[in-house]
């Protein structure tokens, strides 16, 4: 089923979380709704330019799109203090850990819920990379969202990456899940080993109480939505983005 399109405006916008507040990059469809709404948790890059592009396209399909900004107090970049790229990728996490990127989604899902044009009973959460897990812990919390996508989540976040400093598996999470969930990983993923995939999907598929719509795409890397990068899949991306618009207008529209 075909769904139009619409033009959008975006801006920044702020929201508050217990005393701290937030920054997330908002981008509307114009009209008056009611709007379903999708809350969306960035790459450990954060909300670069190519994320508040992708906000924008994924608004002009007819939904109220929220990226929030996990760096929010530290000035909304990840941290810039490393000498390797593995180093990066631990901070990045460390600063973004799920103690307080979970509830500033829901902050920003509380946001949303106020805003005139949007129905709150119509509210998903779509999470890439570092920020799939976001969203797939927020998925396995108490929560009131419609739905939850989650791109190449690393089901086994390694010790370094994890504020106690131990290994932490998303996959004690799948018995909890509160709304239906889609995943989309590939193959090839450099960063997250493919028998962790399979683990993952196996445990969602046994043991979740929500229904699980699972996508493996052949030969595609880490990050593969990402047009920026040179491991970007056209083919992939496309089919990813198609069915997430399709998955998110059959639970929020």
């Amino acid at each position: 089923m075909s769904h139009p399109t619409y033009p959008v405006t975006a801006r920044w916008v702020t929201f508050p979380n217990g005393g701290d507040l937030i920054r997330g990059y908002l981008a509307e469809p114009e009209g008056t709704g009611p709007w379903g709404a999708i809350v969306t948790a960035p790459e450990n890059l954060g909300v670069t330019e190519h994320r508040q592009a992708e906000t924008r396209r994924l608004a002009a399909e007819g939904f109220v799109v929220l990226s929030v900004d996990p760096y929010s107090r530290i000035g909304g970049r990840p941290p810039q203090d490393y000498t390797t790229p593995e180093e990066r990728r631990s901070k990045a996490f460390l600063a973004a850990k799920d103690e307080t990127a979970v509830p500033d989604m829901q902050a920003g899902f509380d946001f949303l819920a106020g805003l005139p044009n949007i129905d709150p009973a119509r509210i998903g959460t779509l999470g890439y990379c570092l920020g799939g897990g976001t969203s797939l812990a927020w998925a396995a919390r108490p929560n009131k969202l419609a739905c939850a996508v989650i791109l190449y989540a690393l089901p086994i976040l390694p010790a370094a990456y994890s504020p106690d400093g131990k290994e932490r598996s998303r996959l004690t999470l799948a018995p909890n899940i509160q709304c239906p969930l889609q995943l989309h990983f590939g193959t090839n993923d450099e960063a997250i080993p493919l028998e962790q995939t399979e683990a993952l999907r196996a445990a969602l598929l046994a043991q979740s109480p929500q229904p699980v719509d699972f996508h493996l795409y052949e030969g595609a890397r880490h990050a593969y939505m990402d047009s920026t990068l040179e491991r970007y899949s056209p083919e992939a991306a496309a089919l990813t983005f198609q069915r997430f618009v399709a998955f998110f207008h059959q639970h929020l529209g």
